[in-house]
């Protein structure tokens, strides 16, 4: 999954960024409030993560700009302000959830995973089909219950496919959602992981419709 981080506290959004990283994400991170806007309107983004006090432009002005283009990610808020009127003012702005400075990472990073989920349709952090399970906690993944060695690639694709099932995904969709800004993306690296997967999975979990592209198909 991709997130984009809008944080202008340099050590802060290193923390954050590490953190994410380590559960599989590509992590794009925008330090001033224009460039946060350029990056939400034109990059593909899972969650965005906002501070408010961001220079150039406020974290407010930037979400309510995102909503007014139709911009639909969920976006967590980072406030250093603890005064609840700042809290209605972003969640009317559009924000889906938000965070008080100081915050434990643990908890933002179990806040991002929750709002992945939410945006996905599911409630449960834990993925399913047949004898495959994917935890979206600690990226582990089983195949009968036994632990399955896969790349952090592997994983970020399964992971896409998992939050997304039901529906096909195109090559260009998951090259889009698995690399980060800077990435140099290739759409046809995509057809090998997809591959891999199913020698380490089962030729049965990913389905694949020529023109349509990828899913997993989970029970409703």
């Amino acid at each position: 999954m991709r997130i984009l981080i809008a944080e202008d506290e340099t050590i802060l959004a290193k923390q954050v960024q590490t953190a994410l990283t380590a559960e599989g994400h590509a992590v794009d991170v925008a330090d001033n409030g224009e460039e946060a806007h350029f990056l939400g309107d034109t990059e593909p983004y899972d969650l965005m993560i906002l501070d408010l006090g961001l220079p150039m432009r406020d974290g407010i002005s930037v979400l309510k700009q995102w909503r007014a283009d139709n911009v639909n990610t969920p976006v967590l808020i980072l406030t250093a302000r603890d005064g609840w009127t700042d809290r209605v003012d972003g969640l009317d702005a559009g924000a889906d959830d938000y965070l008080t400075k100081p915050f434990h990472m643990p908890e933002l990073v179990a806040r991002a995973r929750a709002l992945m989920r939410r945006n996905a349709a599911t409630k449960s952090a834990v993925f399913a089909r047949g004898d495959v399970s994917y935890d979206s906690r600690n990226g582990r993944v089983t195949l009968n219950h036994m632990p399955v060695n896969l790349t952090a690639q592997e994983v970020a694709v399964l992971s896409y496919l998992f939050h997304h099932a039901n529906r096909h995904v195109t090559q260009t969709e998951l090259s889009e959602h698995i690399y980060e800004y800077d990435d140099d993306r290739d759409s046809n690296t995509i057809a090998v992981f997809i591959t891999r997967l199913r020698k380490k999975l089962g030729a049965d979990l990913i389905e694949t419709e020529r023109g349509r592209g990828y899913m997993i198909k989970l029970a409703a």
